[in-house]
């Protein structure tokens, strides 16, 4: 499976992945998933906000439990987010079957649509559509890069968005719902595990920074006769840095949109957006809040003017504890090659649709160990022991949850 689902969408010259929603790489990403639930005979669907489902027992069934995570990518992201999820997810039913057991749950295997946002700048559109967190109206409003609109794409790739929206009857026959990730972070690699359990997600967001000066040229505007927006931007990263540091968050400036964007031209907008998470929500609070005086403070002094939209934001998600507690008696009791060791329990910094499905379904994350911590980079990695690993625990997971 991982060797057919490697190539799709990988870029020839960074080795990183671009599949981006509604594209000709997410369509083979489908195709292929499509392709893995018949080739095992489970029933499949696509919901009406266009993410995947194949199906063992009855959809229509109360109490399903549910596994899976996504197969899209940030732009030139790595091999191992969101699809090890999904891969692990077949291969731990492959090995529920070769174990013989019977499931008494109806079980689904799941790719939600759009969960990093790289191509319409909002994370998670298709859990959030499903559960009620982002609107029909917003999410009609929706536009890439290019100006196109998130109906305009689905509809270009054969899909309705006109079905689109909140799906409570689908998330009420949910019992729990698992999600298998690669760490996103060193954790697990530090106290020598190769799974872990997810306590929480961190409360965060994205905040778009618009900062106007005045078009000139490049080559004959004195120093003190310019209103640059770029120094002022500048100035805002570096803010940013020194209140994470303060705050003990994380605050990231990883987005830029320059106008005119020439060489010789001093910029008359420079957009930056701001991606920040911190284990609490006052400290969230706290750190871009300073970010944002600093940056008001800057653009006074410099003539600039400055307009600060939040963009989106997840509160802080704590994962069913009675749900996590029972993977971690689970994973500790059948304990693998070091029988009765607890496994780990760790918090994150990153989003996932489990965090967003958690205020409507029963949800849990599994962890698999990533040696360097290095995620949304084609120097992600997991080992193929640990990913072994990580389906054998998804698969006693579901064979807890699941199966008689």
């Amino acid at each position: 499976m991982w060797k057919e689902l490697a190539p799709i969408g990988r870029h020839p010259g960074s080795g990183g992945y671009r599949r981006y929603a509604w594209t000709a790489a997410d369509g083979d990403c489908r195709v292929w998933f499509r392709a893995q639930a018949e080739a095992r005979g489970l029933g499949y669907e696509v919901d009406r906000n266009g993410n995947q489902w194949a199906w063992l027992g009855d959809p229509l069934g109360d109490d399903a439990v549910v596994t899976g995570s996504h197969l899209d990518s940030v732009p030139d992201g790595g091999a191992f987010d969101g699809p090890l999820g999904v891969v692990s997810s077949f291969a731990a039913f492959d090995e529920l079957r070769r174990r013989g057991v019977e499931f008494t749950r109806p079980f689904a295997i799941t790719n939600f649509g759009d969960e990093e946002g790289a191509r319409f700048g909002l994370a998670c559109v298709g859990s959030r559509l499903a559960a009620g967190q982002l609107t029909v109206e917003k999410a009609h409003q929706l536009r890439d890069g290019d100006g196109i609109t998130l109906p305009q794409a689905m509809e270009a790739a054969g899909y309705d968005p006109e079905a689109i929206g909140q799906d409570p009857e689908r998330l009420a026959r949910i019992g729990a719902f698992v999600e298998l990730h690669v760490e996103q972070g060193r954790s697990l690699d530090l106290t020598g595990d190769p799974v872990g359990i997810a306590s929480a997600i961190w409360p965060h967001g994205r905040w778009r920074f618009d900062f106007r000066g005045e078009a000139n040229h490049a080559g004959t505007t004195r120093l003190v006769d310019r209103r640059d927006p770029m120094l002022t931007y500048a100035e805002t990263v570096l803010a940013a840095r020194r209140e994470a540091q303060l705050t003990g968050a994380l605050a990231t400036f990883g987005k830029i949109a320059v106008e005119p964007n020439g060489v010789n031209a001093i910029p008359s907008l420079v957009r930056g957006w701001l991606d920040s998470r911190a284990a609490d929500q006052d400290t969230l609070d706290a750190v871009v809040t300073g970010i944002e005086r600093a940056a008001r403070e800057h653009a006074e002094r410099a003539g600039i003017d400055l307009d600060v939209v939040r963009e989106s934001f997840t509160p802080v998600v704590e994962f069913q504890h009675a749900l996590r507690d029972e993977l971690g008696k689970i994973l500790t009791g059948r304990g693998g090659g070091d029988a009765g060791r607890a496994v780990p329990v760790l918090g994150t910094g990153a989003g996932h649709d489990a965090g967003i499905l958690s205020a409507s379904v029963p949800t849990a994350m599994l962890f698999v160990r990533n040696p360097t911590g290095i995620s949304h980079s084609p120097a992600e990695h997991a080992a193929e022991d640990d990913c072994v690993a990580g389906v054998i625990a998804l698969a006693d997971v579901l064979e807890g949850l699941a199966c008689s």
